[in-house]
């Protein structure tokens, strides 16, 4: 589901903080008011990119949102590096791991991890802050989530944004610190209309 603002004001006013949101251009139609109505003072909002994100979007990606998820590609961390540095403005970071080494979803494959990594920091001189993975709907979450903490745990990384509505607690057992869980609040997506 993409809850309307009618929708996240209850959840808002129950004391949720931090929310994700799949698109770029669906956020920056309905969160700019919702995010200039609470100030730092009352405990502020945060908004999280989790889903992926295009080159040629990247300047209102970093405008609008506090993490950004799915950072996959030498293409989209260079064009970040840049908009980071014109904006100087630091969402946080996450670099997506396939683990499934699936065909249909992005994400860097977890044997070129290290040098993606590597490359964020020392080429494009993005920090890193944490790995998001989504295991295949097919498979048991566990073997995914333990890989991905494996890969943050050697390059020294403390996030990670595992796990959604139907298996968080799973994810938890191996060390999220981010879970997905708007199904649960939400309800399911609607049916994007054509």
């Amino acid at each position: 589901m993409n809850p309307p603002s009618a929708a996240i004001e209850p959840v808002i006013a129950a004391g949720q903080r931090v929310f994700g949101e799949n698109r770029v251009q669906e956020a920056k139609a309905k969160w700019p008011p919702l995010l200039a109505g609470h100030s730092a003072r009352d405990g502020g909002l945060e908004l999280h990119l989790v889903g992926p994100l295009q080159s040629n979007k990247t300047k209102e990606a970093v405008a609008l949102f506090d993490a950004i998820h799915a950072v996959d590609r030498p293409s989209l961390a260079e064009a970040l590096a840049k908009e980071i540095a014109k904006q100087g403005r630091r969402p946080l970071l996450f670099a997506e791991i396939n683990t499934g080494a699936e065909a249909q979803k992005s994400g860097v494959l977890p044997e070129q991890a290290d040098d993606f990594l590597a490359a964020c920091r020392d080429r494009y001189g993005l920090e890193i802050s944490g790995l998001m993975c989504l295991p295949p709907h097919n498979e048991a979450p566990a073997p995914h989530f333990a890989l991905t903490a494996k890969i943050a745990g050697r390059n020294g990384l403390k996030l990670l944004s595992m796990g959604m509505s139907a298996v968080f607690p799973i994810a938890i057992a191996f060390g999220a610190t981010h879970v997905r869980v708007g199904t649960a609040i939400f309800g399911d997506r609607a049916a994007k209309s054509e």
